[in-house]
């Protein structure tokens, strides 16, 4: 069975084409500004990359030019789109309404766009994509969404509900959702395959670090408590989100900037974090370059990043009571060992203790970096979003 994946943005769509007997990915690739001119295909398959500039006016030439890149030329690694058996879509928020991945009826796509307020830019694209495959593939290729949102279910009220009158929660549905959550429940499965275990029998921290970053805690295989909120903002201190803030903090800001509504949200979503503290970049490794140059506000939103980390560590170990592991991964959490240092450096009250030498060294596989006294085993490992996808959607359309 061949399963496309996509992801439908806003001005762009991701895909990925894996045949589920070997797991391995065919080709992969990216239409970028659709809508917005200067479009082009960036499409790898063989080991190689391709580059084709092309009108996307809307995502259905974007999904057209796709199924052109997979099946002609030096790229093509199908003969024909009916060899696709299934696409998986990942949507961002899945809200109350779903609790589970689903095979996509008009009816789920109505209420994917009924929810989208939670996530307005992410869900109307995810719509646009969903129309767009079934006027591309047709009807009769099924089609499956897999939430972020749903892995984080599992959650009982007392983390996911905010202390504000209680109508807002159920009038408007305002509470915790996070978010990565198919990243979470991928490394922690992986994670408890690599230790001989079920995941039933374990307590673990997973720590998806990356431009966006989340940490959740995942007792018994299920998700109890995560970082992210209503929306990506909240957690951690990211590329450019600030993370967890005192409310009166934007209050305030608006009071003495004049800034309000979409343009406070972009300040706090886009123009804060790494970026904001540092005055230097969003991305991580311009902060360690600059950090090691002398630049303390660098080193200061790096720091603030390993401490806020650890200090989630501490307390979602108290609300498992105990901790079988630490799972680190995304870009930042399977690449930057100085970062997996600092956040288990002085736990060893915890019992937490890693293998420097073994942690300085790269891997493409799960890496075992801990240490010989440590109580708690420490991983690296390799995040799979698309294969968790592919994975869903052949369980529902096998109707397993």
């Amino acid at each position: 069975m061949k399963i496309l994946v996509v992801n439908a943005g806003s001005s762009s769509l991701k895909y990925q084409l894996l045949d589920m007997d070997t797991k391995e990915a065919l080709a992969k690739g990216l239409c970028d500004r659709i809508g917005i001119g200067g479009s082009a295909i960036t499409h790898k398959a063989h080991g190689g990359e391709w580059k084709v500039e092309a009108e996307f006016p809307t995502h259905t030439e974007a999904f057209m030019k796709m199924v052109e890149m997979m099946t002609t030329g030096e790229g093509a690694v199908i003969k024909d789109k009916n060899e696709i058996s299934a696409i998986g879509h990942r949507v961002v928020q899945g809200a109350e309404r779903f609790h589970k991945s689903e095979i996509v009826t008009d009816e789920v796509i109505d209420t994917i766009e009924e929810i989208a307020p939670l996530a307005p830019v992410h869900n109307m694209a995810h719509v646009q994509g969903l129309r767009c495959a079934q006027k591309v593939f047709g009807k009769e290729v099924p089609n499956v969404v897999v939430f972020d949102t749903t892995f984080h279910q599992t959650m009982p009220p007392k983390a996911y509900v905010y202390g504000i009158p209680y109508k807002f929660y159920e009038e408007n549905a305002i509470r915790k959702y996070g978010a990565h959550g198919t990243s979470h429940h991928y490394v922690s499965m992986k994670a408890a395959e690599y230790l001989g275990k079920d995941p039933s029998e374990l307590k673990m921290v997973t720590c998806h670090l990356g431009n966006g970053s989340s940490i959740s805690a995942v007792d018994g295989g299920k998700c109890v408590d995560t970082s992210m909120g209503l929306t990506p903002l909240a957690g951690v201190i990211m590329g450019t989100r600030c993370g967890d803030l005192d409310p009166s903090v934007a209050c305030y800001l608006a009071e003495i900037t004049g800034i309000h509504g979409n343009k406070l949200s972009e300040l706090l979503n886009k123009e804060s974090g790494f970026l904001g503290v540092s005055g230097v970049s969003s991305d991580k490794r311009d902060l360690e370059k600059a950090a090691a140059e002398g630049n303390e506000r660098a080193k200061l939103a790096s720091d603030m990043f390993n401490y806020q980390i650890k200090k989630y560590i501490g307390s979602y170990t108290a609300v498992m009571n105990g901790l079988d592991c630490i799972v680190f991964t995304g870009g930042i959490g399977e690449n930057d060992a100085p970062v997996r240092s600092n956040v288990c450096g002085d736990m060893e009250f915890f019992g937490i203790f890693i293998d420097e030498e073994k942690n300085s060294k790269r891997s493409s596989g799960i890496m075992d970096i801990t240490g010989k006294d440590s109580k708690v085993k420490v991983l690296v490992v390799p995040t799979n979003e698309e294969l968790m996808i592919a994975m869903d959607t052949q369980r529902l359309v096998e109707g397993k």
